[in-house]
């Protein structure tokens, strides 16, 4: 009996032992309570748009919640007509337009041409990347960094050498566009047009080459294409590209969004057309300029309303779970692009913007599903060769 007392109670002592450490384990594995947001200061730096995995899920918004505009909702699967402008809401369903895939062989494509970017050879952007951590104002520092980078030039097959062509430029290397055009282009749908894809500097958010180019309200992006990538494309591909605003169109996605409306915005004597998809029109600037605190959020805040109709057309596109910082009332997109939406409404804007459901940020079906017409819109009112 002594001995059946003792494995009894050896037992005991080893199962409470083990469950100690399973708690333990359990405890120090637990993350911390969250912290209470706050809202950014105008003097603090933007927060990243890279989402953390402590982060609050994004909210799905509704796009006829009170304050958003009012806007036609369509039968799921269908894409606003392409001639349409305005609101238009679309449904959860994004299948990749037939636009998207490769011709079929045996049809015309254009020919890709490449060519290498360093920063030793920039009087724009000599490089810097984002510290680790990042310890000056509002948590955000750098330090000089070099990129290399490369860009895409995509030539239309129908292309007629010596001859002036109109042209699109592409962030973060973007080339989606080139099969698009490879279908657009022979059904006279857009003008016989060329591609310039500009691959980033590097990074993402504050503090990152790729934010410095893209975040910063200036005509300093749109000085670096015009004076050190145009002619490198041009000569590296052999095209002559049209120097008349109306045969230039700037697209980007997110911060490579607000980058092609800030190109327009502050030298619209070279670009008139704009495309852009959940384009970051929030507080994403750093360093901050006090003649623009906001950053790009300051489109819809002062400068669009405040300020005579600029010749700029303009597509947007909004998720229903695009980016969204709880607490910072600057770092929200989707409201930021409806804030564009009602600005552009109340200047008489040619503009569409187009809210999708079950889209997250950049999505990429929705993407696919829009990006033909998208295009095809933007471009209205240049002449068509034939047609």
């Amino acid at each position: 009996m002594k001995i059946q007392s003792l494995i009894v109670v050896s037992i005991l002592i080893a199962t409470s032992l083990i469950a100690t450490g399973a708690a333990m384990a359990q405890l120090a594995n637990t993350p911390p309570p969250p912290t209470t947001p706050t809202t950014t200061p105008a003097t603090t730096a933007p927060v990243s748009t890279r989402r953390g995995a402590g982060r609050a899920p994004v909210p799905t918004r509704d796009p006829h919640a009170p304050g958003f505009v009012q806007a036609t909702e369509l039968p799921d699967g269908q894409v606003p007509p392409v001639d349409a402008e305005g609101n238009f809401i679309i449904g959860p369903t994004h299948k990749p337009a037939p636009e998207m895939s490769p011709v079929p062989e045996g049809e015309p494509k254009g020919a890709i041409y490449k060519f290498t970017m360093q920063s030793t050879d920039s009087r724009f952007y000599p490089g810097v990347a984002r510290d680790q951590g990042g310890g000056g104002p509002g948590g955000v520092s750098s330090h000089p960094a070099p990129w290399k980078r490369t860009v895409s030039v995509y030539v239309p097959k129908q292309y007629v050498p010596g001859t002036v062509a109109p042209f699109m430029v592409t962030s973060d290397g973007d080339g989606r566009a080139f099969n698009v055009l490879d279908h657009l282009i022979p059904q006279k749908k857009v003008p016989v047009m060329v591609v310039i894809a500009i691959q980033n500097g590097g990074g993402d958010g504050p503090g990152s080459e790729r934010g410095l180019e893209y975040d910063t309200m200036s005509g300093r992006y749109s000085d670096f294409v015009e004076t050190e990538v145009l002619p490198m494309a041009q000569k590296t591909a052999n095209v002559k590209l049209t120097t008349d605003p109306d045969g230039r169109a700037a697209m980007g996605t997110s911060s490579g969004g607000s980058c092609a409306l800030i190109m327009a915005w502050f030298h619209p004597e070279r670009y008139h057309r704009v495309l852009t998809f959940s384009g970051t029109f929030v507080n994403q600037q750093w360093p901050v300029d006090p003649e623009y605190p906001h950053g790009a959020w300051g489109f819809h805040e002062t400068l669009i309303p405040d300020s005579p109709p600029k010749p700029i057309r303009l597509f947007m596109e909004t998720g229903d779970r695009d980016n969204y910082h709880a607490g910072d009332n600057m770092h929200d997109w989707v409201k930021a692009n409806e804030n564009m939406a009602r600005v552009l409404t109340d200047k008489g804007y040619h503009y569409k913007f187009v809210f999708a459901r079950n889209a997250g940020h950049t999505d990429r079906p929705t993407i696919s599903q829009l990006y033909p017409t998208a295009l095809e819109w933007v471009w209205q009112g240049y002449p068509i060769a034939g047609k």
